[in-house]
């Protein structure tokens, strides 16, 4: 427990380092010393509050007799710069600090401070308390001291993720894992990170799931200042859903600091959660087409069966008139059907093998008994003028004759 709380900056940096992540279970954690180095530019940009999403977080800071002063200044400087980064307020991001050793002190609770000057201040007068490490005692406090409405945590109902970040330089002299565990059922996300000598294993059953982004080993604290801007990427409200940050084929769905994929409507997730295939979007139940479904692409639309059109709704149909000029191939007379329709031709004309076009009819050399009937008296009445107009002729000639005799002889007299 040497160095305590002057290396807990630097166990924050291994956030920012992956080289150093804890390793497998059971392998000797490879510590590699990482050499401080001066004040840089990544500062500068956390030193802009972000709109982080709301959070309950309590630090709970490792202050064992270990710690040399010069040190624990050190973290107190990264606590005020950590706040610095939050979007701090009663509605936004509430923090409370306890101090740890043999004994716990709550040096402010959640609904304490809602404004960052007087939280830095209050963290400028925190003292280390100088002996133990009671780790599993500080997380129960946690649990029944801060974690409480009347102590400004807020109802369940409001959704609020309730955040630990622990800090320790060895291995818990109480028991952790049991406590720990009580703390996430109780919906405690806890971050573990070790400094210098810190049991690996004490870290990995206290942390939450995964416990490759909640367990974290660094050597030194001299890379604080790349630990607060890599918080503030923790904790600042990022668009994982902008381009380039996702991996969804259609629709992005931002989640806190994850995303889950959808897909346009007629489109179905695959298996990978990633990519969508179209669905078949007039199978029974899926349209409302009267009549005819046709799928186009992702979306549909509706037709009608011969006979029908369809209606200004562009769903339902009516039956059409197929007789209608136009409609039909027909040469002379259209006969409609129900919903279909036959050829037919004017008197005197017959309908062609094609059922289509009409020719002439041909008069029958047959007579029917009537027509006979008929023949027979327009004959008689024409014999009858004929005997009549033959004997008037004959009559005529007679005439003639005398008319012809009385001229010759008066010319003799």
């Amino acid at each position: 427990m040497r160095r305590a709380l002057g290396t807990w900056g630097c166990c924050w940096a291994l956030l920012l380092l992956p080289p150093l992540l804890l390793p497998a279970a059971g392998a000797s954690p490879h510590r590699p010393r990482l050499q401080p180095g001066g004040r840089s530019g990544s500062l500068a940009a956390a030193d802009t509050a972000c709109k982080n999403r709301p959070l309950d977080l309590v630090f709970i800071i490792d202050s064992s007799r270990s710690v040399r002063p010069e040190e624990f200044e050190k973290v107190k400087i990264f606590l005020s710069e950590m706040i610095d980064t939050l979007d701090v307020g009663e509605r936004t991001t509430r923090v409370a600090v306890m101090n740890y050793a043999s004994t716990v002190k709550v040096e402010f609770p959640l609904r304490t401070y809602f404004d960052k000057a007087s939280m830095k201040e209050a963290i400028s007068h925190i003292k280390p308390l100088s002996a133990g490490t009671m780790t599993g005692l500080a997380i129960q406090t946690a649990m029944d001291e801060v974690f409480t409405e009347e102590m400004g945590t807020r109802p369940a109902t409001f959704n609020i993720p309730k955040v630990v970040i622990v800090v320790t330089d060895g291995r818990p002299q109480d028991q952790v894992q049991g406590v720990a565990a009580s703390a996430r059922t109780a919906g405690i996300e806890i971050y573990a990170v070790g400094v210098d000598r810190a049991d690996m294993q004490s870290l990995r059953v206290m942390a939450s799931e995964p416990l490759d982004e909640h367990v974290f080993y660094v050597e030194t604290y001299g890379v604080i200042e790349k630990l607060t801007s890599k918080f503030r990427e923790t904790f600042c409200a990022v668009d994982v859903c902008a381009p380039g940050r996702h991996e969804c084929d259609q629709i992005c769905v931002s989640n806190n600091t994850s995303y889950v994929c959808e897909c346009y409507e007629g489109y179905t997730l695959n298996p990978d959660k990633k990519t969508c295939s179209a669905t078949d979007i007039c199978a029974p139940g899926r349209h409302d087409c009267a009549q005819v479904c046709l799928s186009n692409g992702g979306s549909y639309s509706c037709n009608c069966y011969e006979g029908y059109t369809l209606n200004p709704d562009k769903k339902t149909c009516s039956a059409v008139d197929m007789c209608a000029p136009g409609r039909h191939d027909c040469e002379q007379v259209c006969v409609r059907d129900d919903l279909f329709y036959t050829c037919d031709c004017y008197q005197g004309y017959t309908l062609n093998p094609d059922k289509k076009t009409c020719s002439r009819a041909i008069t029958s050399s047959l007579v029917t008994t009537e027509e006979s009937c008929k023949c027979e008296a327009i004959a008689a009445l024409q014999d009858s003028v004929t005997s009549r107009l033959e004997a008037l002729s004959t009559k005529l000639d007679e005439v003639s004759e005398k008319l012809q005799a009385y001229q010759g002889r008066q010319q003799v007299v």
